[in-house]
């Protein structure tokens, strides 16, 4: 194990506290066994996501200073238009306040009530999006990504022979486009491959479907394109960038990851009409086309996080953080999802506490009692997640059953990543103490956010 120094200083802390085991028995359980619920003033390590979690650079921070408030106009919206064309190749842009706004516009124009849409896994906000426009979400990621054991290189791939039976059975007129996301964040932070995505278009051109790129981890995707496929080893990641959007006809991106900002995001097209009705949708939704829910000074800090994150030096950084920590689990055989992804690492559930059935959520109580044990926030990535099935009503149960530990970017040091590996390692060694959980409250839609549990009541064991 080797640990990547870090290409930045500190200028700047942050204090942070350590509380007791019963302070943090009490928090959890106040907050329902959802991380979600804690109060972050309880965490020690937060791990619960990278989304808005990022340090700015001096060089972000003095960028806010030139924020220009201008309703309409703002020579921040400029700058950052010019930014994303020329990192990301994309023709026009909308900015927007996160991703999931850009999620909900492309859904609106694009799908049209039975369409099927296909896509290298799902996500939570993406599929809901889809769903509440009408659609219906398929998943044609390659088999070995729902095997957290398979050392495949790219589990994000998309299963060619799954798209040609998707089109065989609905017609390719009843497939908008396909979702297609880098580093998939369900299946663990895996990267596609550029022969994919390749593979891909050419299939996507001959029965005239778009290709919607999930732009939110490109950058980290482009490291392991650059590092494991062949003839891309001396390509900057810039390039590889560039050429991953070439091959799609837009993207929707939440900003508050790759690009190193606390806010944002946006949609981007090359189409003309597509741009046309995304600027009155987000007029209606948003705010004006030229600032989209951000402020002057987000969309600089925006502008400048974006060209900061395609540094070599620092995403070789990120990405060797994360697989240090993975790294660290393997040792003390903690089991996980390996390949080791870009923005995290996703303990198995189902291996780690093999006598907790799914409906039982393993994964919500495994990130509940990581908490308890060590002051860490995770965060569920499994039934609960998934949710139920709305023609059915029951749980959908995912292949995965996973906890996601999600490293900030430029925010915590190799000391940190050793602490949470140590306590996840003490944790497993008593893992058969642990038992599941039930719901006292579930929210119909995006129910992790803000469901609550509590702990099953030990089963009564008959006496002759």
């Amino acid at each position: 194990m080797k640990y990547i120094p870090e290409p930045f200083r500190i200028k700047t802390v942050e204090p942070i506290k350590m509380t007791t085991p019963a302070d943090r028995r009490k928090a959890i359980e106040e907050a329902g066994y959802n991380t979600f619920l804690l109060k972050s003033d309880d965490v020690y390590i937060d791990l619960l996501t990278d989304s808005g979690t990022s340090a700015m650079s001096d060089a972000q921070w003095a960028a806010l200073q030139m924020g220009d408030e201008a309703y309409a106009g703002s020579k921040n919206f400029y700058d950052l238009e010019k930014t994303i064309q020329d990192i990301y190749g994309y023709k026009h842009i909308v900015p927007t306040h996160q991703g999931r706004a850009a999620e909900h516009i492309l859904s609106q124009y694009l799908i049209k009530k039975g369409d099927h849409v296909p896509g290298n896994m799902y996500f939570t906000t993406t599929r809901l999006h889809q769903e509440l426009a009408g659609g219906k979400f398929v998943d044609v990621i390659v088999g070995e990504a729902h095997d957290t054991t398979s050392t495949h290189p790219f589990k994000g791939n998309v299963d060619m022979a799954k798209m040609q039976r998707l089109v065989d059975e609905v017609g390719a007129d009843k497939i908008p486009y396909v979702s297609y996301e880098t580093c998939v964040n369900m299946a663990g932070g895996q990267p596609i491959s550029i022969a994919n995505i390749r593979e891909l278009r050419k299939f996507c051109d001959k029965h005239d479907i778009k290709i919607m790129l999930d732009n939110t981890r490109t950058v980290e995707n482009a490291y392991f394109i650059q590092t494991r496929e062949d003839g891309y080893a001396n390509k900057s990641i810039k390039e590889i960038v560039k050429e991953i959007c070439s091959y799609t006809d837009g993207c929707t991106c939440s900003s508050k990851k790759d690009c190193l900002v606390n806010i944002g995001g946006f949609l981007a097209m090359n189409d003309e009409d597509f741009f046309i009705e995304a600027k009155a949708q987000v007029v209606i939704y948003e705010g004006l086309h030229t600032y989209g829910g951000m402020s002057g000074r987000d969309m600089a800090a925006l502008a400048q996080g974006i060209r900061e994150s395609v540094d070599d030096d620092y995403i070789k950084y990120r990405v060797e953080q994360t697989n240090y920590l993975g790294e660290r689990l393997t040792e003390a055989g903690v089991p996980h999802v390996i390949p080791h992804g870009g923005h995290a690492i996703f303990l198995d559930a189902k291996r780690f506490l093999p006598h907790i059935d799914q409906d039982q959520f393993p994964a919500q109580v495994l990130a509940a009692e990581i908490y308890t044990e060590t002051g860490v926030r995770a965060m569920e990535r499994g039934n609960v997640s998934a949710g139920r099935d709305p023609e059915t009503g029951k749980n959908r149960h995912p292949a995965l059953e996973l906890v996601r530990l999600t490293i900030p970017r430029r925010v915590y040091t190799q000391s940190h990543m050793d602490y949470t590996a140590e306590g996840i390692a003490r944790l497993y060694e008593k893992r058969d103490q642990i038992k599941g959980l039930k719901f006292i409250f579930e929210p119909k839609q995006l129910r992790f956010f803000q469901a609550r549990f509590k702990p099953l009541e030990p089963v009564a064991v008959p006496t002759s």
